[in-house]
This record gives C-alpha cells, structure tokens and sequence, in this order.
C-alpha cells in the first residue's frame, strides 16, 4: 500500500515536469484551457487543475495569499516558515492528512499550490486551509528549521510569516460568502511566438 501511494506520487510529480504522462478521461479535458487574469484575482482558494491518476482525480489549488502585482509579495523568508508550517499542520489533520499529497510556495511568492486527492470544490476545504493559517499565530518555533531537516534552516522569518498568516486568516473570514474566493477570473491563455502554450505551473 505504502509503495504503491510512493509510485503514484513519484508519477504525478514526474507528469507536472512533464516527464511522465498520466491517462486523463477520454470523455472530458481536465486540463483547464484558460489562463488565470492576474490583473483581476483576488487572494482566495482556487482549483487550478484537475488531473487523472491512474483512476483517481488529483486537484491542484491555487492558494493565493496575496493580490499579485498590487499588494507586496510575501517575505521569502517568511513563505519558507508558512511552508513548513501549514505542510505540517496539514499532513497531521486527522480528516485531510491522508488526502493531502503536496504543499508548497508559487515562484511569485503572492501563494501556495495545494495538491489534494480526490476533487472537492475550493469551498469544502476552506475550513481546513482557515484553521491552517489560524494555527500559525499558535506557532512558537518552525517546525524543521534545523540543518538535518532544512535545505535553507537559516532562511526563516516566523514573526513575519505570523503577520502574512493572520491577514491572510481574517480575509478569509471576513468574505466567506464571496464567491470572488473561490473561482478563478479567466483570460485567454497566452501562445509565445513559436507557438507554445504558456503554463507558469
């Protein structure tokens, strides 16, 4: 069982590279075929991709903290600390952890990409994403942030990532009930010259 969850993991890291294909549903494209309007999303919980794995969805959300282009992005450091920090909250919730296969920092550092099992809509998993940043105030150390554990131990700002947490955490709960949060504004997605697709993920 341990092996079989390590290959599929090991084959849906390998497809995101592109490396490794994974059968999709010959009835329906999963791959979403717009782009995101960066000029018009708001921080929020957002299903970026949903993917087939074997014969299993695996959806990606687009957690974004911050308003890309208009509001600072988050301190690297203190993106570091959340990563450790909500990656461990996540993978020990008692309802989520065993549906939980990948969390980590966007390259913009404006959010998170969160890769689940199965396909449940950005508002089923608002609770657990608003009690993950909630437990970031209740933080004392991150957890980790040692040379054995970490890549960059020395890299961490947990004051700051305290202050991203709560904003980001009160947001949240302050527009629950706007659909804004939870569903991507979309634009037509880029072609370069050479005529390639633009994926930033």
């Amino acid at each position: 069982m341990i092996g079989t969850t390590y290959r599929n993991l090991i084959s849906y890291m390998l497809y995101l590279s592109g490396t490794f294909s994974i059968r999709r549903n010959s009835d329906m494209d999963l791959i979403p075929s717009f782009s995101v309007d960066h000029t018009k999303i708001v921080p929020g919980i957002f299903v970026s991709r949903v993917d087939v794995l074997e014969d299993q969805l695996v959806t990606t959300y687009d957690v974004r903290v911050t308003r890309p282009n208009i509001e600072p992005a988050i301190d690297v450091a203190a993106m570091h600390s959340l990563e450790h920090i909500i990656a461990t909250y996540l993978r020990n919730d008692s309802e989520w952890k065993d549906q939980v296969i990948y969390w980590g920092p966007m390259g913009c550092l404006t959010g998170f990409y969160l890769i689940l099992k199965g396909n449940h809509k950005p508002e089923e998993i608002y609770n657990l994403l608003l009690n993950a940043f909630k437990s970031v105030e209740e933080t004392e150390e991150v957890p980790g942030a040692l040379p054995v554990n970490c890549g960059n131990y020395l890299m961490h700002n947990l004051p700051m990532a305290k202050w991203q947490a709560r904003k980001f955490a009160q947001y949240l709960a302050e527009n629950a009930d706007n659909p804004a949060i939870f569903e991507y504004p979309k634009s037509e997605r880029l072609v370069t010259e050479d005529g390639r697709e633009f994926f930033d993920s």
